[in-house]
């Protein structure tokens, strides 16, 4: 400071009688170094005054121009002015140390802010990402769902066209027998309802509206049962297939015919993955999914799951390809080499299970697809594998055929009659009622599960057997109906023969409920 101007803003005047002198200690313990005034002893007697601050100590040191005289008029006055003078030099400095202070505070406060502000704004661009991957996976799930419910209608009326295809095929087949050329023709005709009838179970699968009928299995044993072979001699030698299952593996509640028909579909499109060879991997282990993981993936449910990835060295897909891969219809092989609906019907599989599809991929680094099922805690079904079928015998037991279709319902009575069977026909519910009351000795209700008239096949069967306790029951649809599915299963108890349906299919079932 300059003492000077301190003096002049203190009213003060150097012609005073006395001389000030400023010394000084740093923080360091250095004293003794005088920045203001003439050198002063102790002998001399000065006025001191001392102000410690953060930085060091100073001392205000002042004395009579002229020496002490004890009885000096203007002592006190002097005194009064030594002590305003420390006062106007400590208190600018102290206000100045805490000026400071709150500077440095309001800094870090505004820091702390600041960090604060950074984290929330991170927290919110990844709220924000993971709201739009939510919104995509929302629009993808209700686009396949719409062409879910399409598919599924088309199926429906594909299925009984196809009943009646297929079933008058192998009527001229057997009855073409010394007439090569047109028992050729229909032999070709029943090949291809059966292709149409593999078509419209994909398109099924995909819309979740074909019935199941799950077991619980432990997937490592399906495997080992004939499901490694067939899946081994579908891959050239150039491609090696490896396979690893976890020991301990829990069981789960799947369609056997179902899972081989998955397995199989992603092994194939792997395999044109890969022309000029590579590796398939699959892999089958147990899974836990805990609050954390679904947090980040909403479309998961926490649990316990069987995990099946099958992964491949594959040229693999681009972002856009990806998106559309469970579409039906939707491939990227050349026309006539594919349908697009392989992996549209692992979709609805897995879905109509109660599991979880996951597809990664990326421009020459592969494609893996894992499938998650829910754990089953029931214990394990037997296994038929190796049990011969019955053989297929024919009946005399009147039925009653409940069909709204007309080409479908001649053709299912013309298949009866040729079996043995005595038939009875109705178009609708109520026509089927009126018919039980006035019939007495019918033995089995054969009725489609959807039906015109205001009743259902189910409400239909059960009013039946509200009447007739006895009576057997079987139901035929072209696709899966609440009425007798729920959850995408088979209700317990009921027999079903899903349209289209063979010659053979017909009396082997028959049978099986009759008897």
């Amino acid at each position: 400071m300059d003492l000077k101007v301190l003096y002049a803003k203190a009213g003060l005047h150097d012609d005073l009688p006395f001389s000030v002198t400023l010394t000084g200690r740093d923080a360091t313990g250095s004293g003794g170094l005088r920045f203001f005034g003439p050198k002063v002893t102790p002998e001399d007697m000065p006025v001191v005054a001392s102000v410690q601050l953060p930085t060091g100590t100073w001392q205000i040191s002042a004395l009579p121009h002229d020496g002490w005289k004890a009885e000096h008029p203007n002592i006190w006055t002097i005194r009064a002015l030594l002590l305003l003078a420390a006062a106007l030099i400590l208190v600018p400095t102290i206000e100045m140390g805490r000026s400071m202070q709150a500077h440095k505070s309001a800094i870090e406060e505004l820091e702390a802010v600041n960090t604060a502000l950074h984290h929330q704004m991170r927290e919110l661009e990844t709220a924000r990402a993971a709201q739009a991957e939510a919104q995509v996976q929302l629009r993808q799930s209700q686009k396949l769902e719409a062409v879910g419910q399409l598919t599924g209608g088309v199926a429906h009326d594909f299925n009984n066209l196809l009943t009646v295809i297929l079933g008058n095929a192998e009527m001229l087949v057997e009855n073409l027998s010394d007439q090569d050329r047109l028992r050729e023709l229909a032999e070709i005709t029943v090949n291809a309802a059966e292709r149409g009838s593999e078509l419209t179970g994909s398109l099924l699968a995909f819309s979740r509206q074909q019935p199941l009928q799950p077991r619980v299995l432990n997937v490592s044993d399906q495997i080992n049962n004939g499901l490694e072979l067939l899946l081994r001699r579908t891959l050239p030698e150039t491609i090696t297939l490896h396979i690893e299952r976890a020991e301990n593996l829990w069981l789960a509640e799947i369609d056997p015919s179902q899972l081989e028909s998955t397995l199989l579909n992603i092994v194939l499109n792997a395999r044109d993955a890969m022309p000029d060879g590579g590796q398939i991997k699959i892999n089958v282990r147990n899974a836990v999914f805990d609050d954390d993981f679904v947090l980040n993936d909403p479309d998961f449910e926490t649990g316990q799951y069987v995990m099946i990835k099958v992964t491949d060295s594959g040229h693999g897909m681009a972002e856009d390809t990806l998106s559309r891969v469970f579409e039906p219809f939707f491939t990227t092989k050349e026309v006539g080499s594919g349908s697009g609906l392989g992996l549209s019907m692992v979709y609805g599989f897995v879905k109509q299970s109660g599991g979880h599809l996951r597809i990664w991929s990326e421009p020459e680094n592969g494609t893996s697809v894992t499938l998650y099922f829910p754990r089953s805690l029931r214990e394990e079904a037997k296994s038929h594998i190796g049990s011969s079928p019955a053989p297929i015998s024919r009946g005399t037991e009147s039925i009653l055929v409940v069909e709204d279709d007309e080409l479908v319902r001649e053709h299912v009575r013309a298949n009866l009659l040729g079996l043995g069977y005595r038939v009875v026909e109705a178009e609708n519910g109520p026509q089927a009622m009126e018919i039980l009351e006035q019939t007495r000795d019918l033995d089995l209700l054969f009725t489609d599960v959807v039906l015109s008239g205001g009743m259902n096949g189910r409400e239909l069967a059960d009013a039946a057997k509200t009447r007739r306790p006895a009576l057997k029951v079987l139901f035929t649809s072209g696709y899966s109906e609440d009425a007798i599915v729920h959850h995408g299963r088979l209700d317990p108890e009921v027999e079903l023969l899903s349209k289209p349906y063979r010659h053979t299919q017909l009396a082997e079932k028959l049978r099986k409920v009759l008897d």
